[in-house]
C-alpha cells in the first residue's frame, strides 16, 4: 500500500498509482480518468521513450548488449533484445538496472510538472516492482483471471494455455489487492465502470484538497 502524505512529507501533487494484471482493463479506466481532466502519465510510454535513438539510455542498452540489438536507423530492435534477456535471467536484470532508473526519474520530472489536483501514474508491474514508495494511493484495476484468460485469448489470439502463462509471468491477484488503497472492478459493464471513476475522481480530487 502507498504510504500516507503524511509519512512522505509530500512534496508533489496527489499521486495515484494505478495497476492491474494483464487484460484487466487498465486503459479503460486510465481513459475515463483522463476524460475528467485527470493527467495521465504511462511509465510503458515513458519506457518506449527513454530508448528512443540518440537517449542516453538506449547508449547504455547498447553498451550493454551490443550493436546487434539496434537497426541501421539505431532504432531498438526489441524482439532481438527480448530473445536474449529471456533466455539469461542474469540479462533481463542486467537490462532492468538501467531501463528502471530512467523510467523512475522521468516518471518523477513529470509528476512534478503537473498543475492540477492530482495525476495519475499508470505502473503495469508495481507489484512487482516494489518501487515508487512515494505514490500517495495505489488503485488496483481487479477481475477474475477467467476473465483476464477470456480477455487475453479474443485480444490477442492466443490459446488458453498461452494466455495462463502470460498471467503465471506476472504477479498473482492476491499480490496485487495486498498493495492496494483502491480497487476498480472491471468484471461488469461499462455504467458500473463508469461510477466506480467518478466515485474515485471525488474523493482524490478531496484528499488532494485536504491532505
Amino acid at each position: 500500500m502507498a504510504a500516507t502524505s503524511a509519512e512522505t512529507n509530500r512534496s508533489h501533487v496527489f499521486t495515484v498509482g494505478l495497476t492491474g494484471g494483464i487484460a484487466s482493463g487498465k486503459t479503460a479506466v486510465s481513459d475515463r480518468f483522463a476524460a475528467l481532466g485527470v493527467p495521465v502519465i504511462d511509465t510503458d510510454i515513458i519506457a518506449r521513450e527513454v530508448v528512443e535513438p540518440g537517449r542516453p539510455v538506449l547508449a547504455e542498452v547498447i553498451a550493454a548488449f551490443g550493436d546487434g540489438i539496434v537497426d541501421d536507423q539505431s532504432r531498438l530492435r526489441r524482439r532481438e533484445l527480448r530473445k536474449i534477456i529471456f533466455s539469461d535471467p542474469d540479462k533481463q536484470d542486467l537490462l532492468e538496472s538501467i531501463l528502471h532508473p530512467a523510467i523512475r526519474i522521468e516518471t518523477r520530472k513529470r509528476v512534478d510538472a503537473v498543475a492540477t489536483p492530482y495525476c495519475l501514474v499508470v505502473i503495469p508491474l508495481l507489484a512487482e516492482s516494489g518501487a515508487f514508495e512515494w505514490l500517495d494511493r495505489v488503485l488496483v484495476v481487479d477481475v477474475p483471471e477467467e476473465v483476464q484468460i477470456k480477455r487475453l485469448v479474443e485480444r490477442d489470439d492466443v490459446d488458453e494455455a498461452q494466455a495462463r502463462a502470460s498471467l503465471a509471468a506476472q504477479a498473482s491477484r492476491e499480490t496485487r489487492l495486498r498493495i492496494a488503497d483502491d480497487v476498480i472492478d472491471n468484471g461488469g459493464d461499462i455504467e458500473a465502470l463508469d461510477s466506480a471513476v467518478a466515485k474515485l475522481h471525488e474523493k482524490y480530487m478531496e484528499a488532494a484538497r485536504f491532505g
